[in-house]
């Protein structure tokens, strides 16, 4: 079993504190997902435990299997298994979908192994199936023209191929219409499983009455504020999160 421990995180922009004191267990087998108001620092937390070079961490540890990332570049920190996939994924111009993930998956083996084309591609139509995607999807140039939808299932091939120990989704509903939402949620549902961990940020419930969260955490300042199950995020869609920044207004200070 793998897990990612997120303990008592600060991370800053300059001199600006964004993240404060934040702490978070994802073990391999469960998807929790983040919602909360905008800025209160979910996108950084992704972005910092990815290894963005934009942020500074003043505090606390992100640790992978028990071996903190902070050192490691982000290549590094995708070889040991960490997954990020994009609020805004890049187009990337001439390179075709198929010779992408052919080089993300080579360059996961050791160094001077080869990879295998006939079981490359065999794996690759596979997991293709798996996701309902047709052949002719992975000629086409990594992003370019694409829908939003058709970007968010090019993140999720990726996903598929890589088999990351854990995924971290930037607001992976972010520009969906809703049959776009629903293949992209099936395509998760279908590499959910007892070898992956699964880190949601969202604004909006709707994305998980399709991913169904095991754990529901409300990020606000910063910091998580209130853990639950998925009524929580049945409870914020109805009341928004006044409630819960009432609740922490009458806390002792």
């Amino acid at each position: 079993m793998s897990s990612l421990v997120i303990h008592d995180l600060h991370v800053s922009i300059g001199d600006r504190p964004i993240i404060k004191n934040l702490s978070l267990t994802v073990n391999s087998g469960e998807v929790h997902a983040i919602m909360g108001p905008n800025g209160t620092g979910k996108s950084t937390l992704a972005k910092v435990i990815a290894g963005h070079p934009d942020y500074t961490v003043t505090g606390g540890d992100v640790l992978l299997d028990g071996r903190s990332v902070l050192e490691q570049e982000a290549d590094e920190r995708a070889r040991a298994g960490l997954f990020l996939a994009f609020q805004y994924p890049s187009e990337i111009p001439g390179v075709s979908i198929a010779n992408f993930l052919r080089a993300a998956v080579q360059a996961r083996l050791p160094e001077g192994e080869e990879i295998d084309a006939t079981a490359y591609y065999k794996r690759l139509y596979a997991k293709m199936d798996l996701l309902k995607i047709e052949r002719k999807f992975t000629s086409r140039a990594v992003n370019e023209g694409f829908s939003g939808g058709e970007k968010k299932r090019c993140e999720i091939l990726q996903m598929a191929m890589l088999e990351p120990k854990m995924a971290v989704m930037d607001e992976t509903d972010s520009g969906l219409d809703i049959d776009a939402l629903r293949i992209v949620s099936d395509g998760v549902n279908a590499l959910r499983g007892p070898g992956l961990g699964v880190l949601m940020i969202t604004h909006y419930q709707r994305l998980l009455n399709h991913i169904v969260p095991d754990f529901v955490h409300v990020m606000y300042d910063g910091r998580i504020v209130k853990s639950g199950d998925k009524s929580l995020a049945l409870d914020l869609e109805s009341r928004g999160y006044d409630w819960v920044k009432q609740e922490l207004a009458a806390l002792p200070a």
